[in-house]
C-alpha cells in the first residue's frame, strides 16, 4: 500500500493520534534559522554607539551602511527565491545561511564605512534567502491547515532575535570588544547548518516520517506536487502575484519603520534614554511575537467557527488589519505605557497580517514557485522600506513629528486588504500548467 493511501483500518480521531511531529521539529529548525538571522541583522544597530567612538563612525556613514544593507537585501530577494526554487531547500537554506554568517563574521575583520559596507552589502544579499527559504519548506511539510500557524511560529524567531540579540551582545562587547561580538553572532549559524543538512530531507525522503504524518502533509497538497515550474516574468501575468506582492509590499516598510524608529520615538516624545529602553522595546517585541503566532492560529478557529478556506483567510488578515488602526490616536497620546501598549497592539497585528500573508503565497500557487513570489513580494517591500526610511528622515528633520508617519502606519493595512480582494479574490488557484515531465507518470 502507498504511504499516501488512506489506511481504512483507522478511524479518522485514531489518524489524528498516531500523526507523528516531524514537522514541528522542521518548524522549530526554521524558527532557530529566523532568530540567527534577526541577531546577525540587528547587531550593528546595538553597536553603533560603541563604532562611533572606537572607529569614528558618522551618522551619515552609518545611514549609508544601512541603505547598503536594504538595496542589497532586496537585490538578493527577486534572484534568491527562484535560486531556491531551483535546487530546493536543503541545498538553498544551507547555501544563504552560509553565506549570510560568513558576511556577519567579516564585520569583525573591518573598521571602515567602505569595509562595512561591502560586509552588509554580502550579509543583505545572503539574509534575503531566509524567508523564501523558510515560505518554501512549510509549503512542502504543512498541509493548507497548518500553514499560517507554521509561519508565525517560525516569524517569531524575528523578534525572538530582536530580544535575544540586546540581552547578548553588550555583555559581550562590554567584556571582550566590538570584534568578538560579531564573531559570536557569526558563528552560531554554523552549529544550524550541520543539523539542517544531516536532519532535513523533502518529506517523502525523511528517514523518520510516518506514513501517517505523510498522508497528512500531503492531504491537501497532493495536486501542487505535479505543478510545472513558472519562468519569472511569466509570474507576474498572474494577478494572484500582484495581490500578493501589494499585501506583503506595502505593509513590510512599516515593520522596517517600528524597527528602526520607535527607539527614536520614544526618546523624542518622551525623553526615554538608552538605559530606561530596554524594557518598552522588549514589551513591544515580545506582544508582536504572541501576535505572530496566534494570528497564523486565527484561520484554523475561523474554519471551526464555520468560515472555510479564503473567508478564514481573510477574516483572520482584516482582524490583524484593525490592530494598527490605534496608530491613527497615538500622536494624541501624553502617557509612554499607553504609547507602548499601542505600538505593542500594532506590531502585534503586523505579525499576525504577515503570516498570513506569507501563506497567501502558497495558498494560491504550488509548492515549485513559492520561494519566487514571496522573494518578488519582499523585494518591493524591502525597495519601499528603504524609500520610507528615507523619507521619514526627511519628514522628521523639517517637522519633528511622527504624525504624517503613524498616519500611514495606522492606515496601509487596510489599503493593502483591498488590494488582495481585488487581485485575489477567494484566493483562488492560480492556472498553472502541469509539469510535462509527470504527464506519462
Amino acid at each position: 500500500m502507498s504511504p499516501l493511501e488512506p489506511t481504512a483500518d483507522l478511524s479518522p480521531g485514531q489518524r489524528r493520534t498516531h500523526v507523528g511531529n516531524v514537522r514541528w521539529t522542521i518548524c522549530a529548525m526554521l524558527f532557530v534559522a529566523t532568530t540567527i538571522n534577526y541577531m546577525d541583522r540587528q547587531v550593528l544597530s546595538l553597536l553603533k554607539p560603541t563604532l562611533q567612538h572606537s572607529i569614528g563612525l558618522s551618522e551619515e556613514g552609518y545611514g549609508n551602511i544601512i541603505a547598503m544593507f536594504q538595496v542589497a537585501y532586496a537585490v538578493g530577494l527577486l534572484g534568491v527565491g527562484r535560486l531556491i526554487d531551483k535546487v530546493g531547500t536543503r541545498l538553498g537554506y544551507s547555501l544563504v545561511m552560509a553565506v549570510w554568517s560568513m558576511a556577519a563574521l567579516a564585520h569583525a575583520f573591518v573598521s571602515t564605512v567602505t569595509g562595512f559596507g561591502v560586509a552588509r552589502i554580502a550579509l543583505g544579499l545572503g539574509e534575503s534567502g531566509n524567508f523564501p527559504a523558510a515560505i518554501k519548506t512549510v509549503a512542502d511539510w504543512f498541509p493548507r491547515s497548518e500553514r499560517s500557524l507554521a509561519t508565525g511560529i517560525f516569524n517569531a524567531g524575528a523578534t525572538a532575535g530582536a530580544i535575544i540579540c540586546p540581552l547578548t551582545i553588550p555583555w559581550i562587547t562590554i567584556h571582550y570588544g566590538w570584534h568578538a561580538a560579531f564573531l559570536f553572532t557569526g558563528l552560531i549559524g554554523l552549529p544550524w547548518i550541520i543539523w539542517w543538512w544531516f536532519y532535513y530531507r523533502k518529506p517523502k525522503e525523511h528517514p523518520t516520517l510516518t506514513g501517517e504524518e505523510l498522508r497528512h502533509i500531503y492531504e491537501e497538497n497532493a495536486e501542487q506536487m505535479d505543478a510545472a515550474n513558472i519562468p519569472w516574468l511569466k509570474l507576474l501575468t498572474y494577478r494572484q502575484t500582484w495581490g500578493i506582492v501589494l499585501g506583503k509590499g506595502l505593509t513590510d516598510p512599516i515593520w522596517w519603520f517600528y524597527l528602526f524608529w520607535i527607539p527614536g520615538y520614544l526618546d523624542s516624545r518622551f525623553h526615554v534614554d538608552l538605559k530606561n529602553l530596554g524594557l518598552p522595546i522588549i514589551v513591544v517585541y515580545l506582544t508582536s511575537t504572541v501576535g505572530g503566532i496566534l494570528g497564523g492560529w486565527l484561520p484554523a478557529l475561523f474554519e471551526k467557527l464555520g468560515l472555510h478556506g479564503a473567508k478564514a483567510r481573510y477574516g483572520a488578515m482584516f482582524f490583524c488589519a484593525l490592530f494598527s488602526l490605534p496608530m491613527l490616536y497615538i500622536s494624541h497620546v501624553n502617557d509612554m505605557w499607553t504609547a507602548v501598549a499601542l505600538l505593542s497592539l500594532a506590531t502585534a497585528g503586523h505579525q499576525g497580517w504577515s503570516a498570513n500573508v506569507y501563506t497567501c503565497a502558497s495558498d494560491v500557487f504550488p509548492n515549485s514557485v513559492v520561494g519566487s513570489v514571496v522573494g518578488l513580494a519582499g523585494m518591493v517591500g524591502s525597495i519601499l522600506g528603504t524609500l520610507l526610511s528615507v523619507e521619514a528622515g526627511r519628514i522628521l528633520q523639517l517637522t519633528g513629528s511622527y504624525n504624517t508617519l503613524f498616519i500611514l502606519a495606522g492606515s496601509i493595512y487596510m489599503v493593502a486588504f483591498v488590494c488582495l480582494q481585488i487581485f485575489a479574490p477567494g484566493l483562488r488557484r492560480a492556472d498553472v500548467p502541469v509539469n510535462p515531465e509527470r504527464l506519462g507518470a
